[in-house]
């Protein structure tokens, strides 16, 4: 009976000494997460009326979040009596040694954020960067998908496309498009600039501003080569492709303008 009490006498100590504490914790952490709540909801509002990026706005609401929620955690703690520096040192040195371990993956990180910062490209443009062409699907904080145009997924990491060369097609509103189209050196130069230029004025996808131009591009080993170079808004840069190629080709045959084809010649020598 009198260990009971003891043990009795022990827990009614523990309640008073920790007890108030405790409760000042709990109330600490559901304020804390209303507060914190509340910031994010207006930190998004705020972001949502000055238009920023959406990767960049999960981004930042997922940091702010993770940073506000580590500081709560440390000021209940510290509530409850616990060392808070200790505690801090401790989540410190595991963070650096899961960075060492992750230092490529850190790197990635960081390009996605300088990304979503600058804007080299966008959701939808055409790019070119390390040795991947194509349109660009999702921006994600440790790599960015393109889909090429034999509609292959490619995965390009952050890190290399923050400091390599990126092209963007799609950045000035318009592109163009470069073929090259030869014709027998025995035909009509400027009857034939007038075919290709026709080719390329008849096609609505492309623009009038910058004009389309042909012009004797060189002087071949057996055709006259001419640059024939329309410009198109950058989603329609392949469909404008294609159809120069053919289009070119059917109006020259029309016009019965030879395009001309290797030949070879072979010699025999007998005994």
């Amino acid at each position: 009976m009198e260990k009971a009490q003891e043990w009795i006498n022990y827990g009614l100590d523990l309640a008073k000494e920790f007890g108030p504490k405790l409760i000042t914790a709990i109330l600490l952490y559901i304020v804390g997460s209303w507060v914190i709540k509340k910031i994010l909801g207006a930190t998004r509002n705020m972001m949502s009326k000055s238009k920023y990026d959406e990767s960049l706005q999960k981004f930042l609401l997922n940091l702010i979040s993770w940073g506000l929620k580590v500081f709560l955690i440390l000021l209940v703690i510290s509530q409850l009596g616990v060392d808070a520096t200790s505690f801090a040192a401790v989540i410190a040195a595991a963070g650096l040694a899961i960075g060492l371990a992750l230092q490529g993956s850190l790197s990635n990180f960081a390009g996605g954020v300088l990304i979503m910062i600058f804007k080299p490209y966008r959701i939808g443009d055409l790019i070119e960067a390390q040795g991947a062409l194509g349109v660009v699907k999702e921006i994600e904080i440790f790599t960015t998908k393109l889909v090429t145009p034999e509609n292959k997924l490619a995965i390009v990491p952050n890190g290399a496309m923050a400091n390599g060369n990126i092209v963007n097609y799609s950045a000035e509103g318009k592109i163009r498009v470069d073929t090259v189209i030869g014709v027998g050196y025995g035909e009509d130069i400027k009857k034939t600039k007038e075919v290709l230029l026709k080719v390329l004025t008849s096609n609505p996808q492309v623009l009038t501003e910058p004009e389309p131009t042909v012009n004797v591009l060189e002087l071949a080993d057996s055709s006259v080569n001419f640059a024939v170079r329309p410009f198109c808004k950058p989603e329609d840069y392949w469909d404008v492709y294609f159809a120069t190629y053919e289009n070119c080709k059917l109006a020259l045959d029309e016009a019965g303008i030879e395009i001309p084809y290797p030949h070879q010649v072979e010699i025999h020598k007998e005994g």
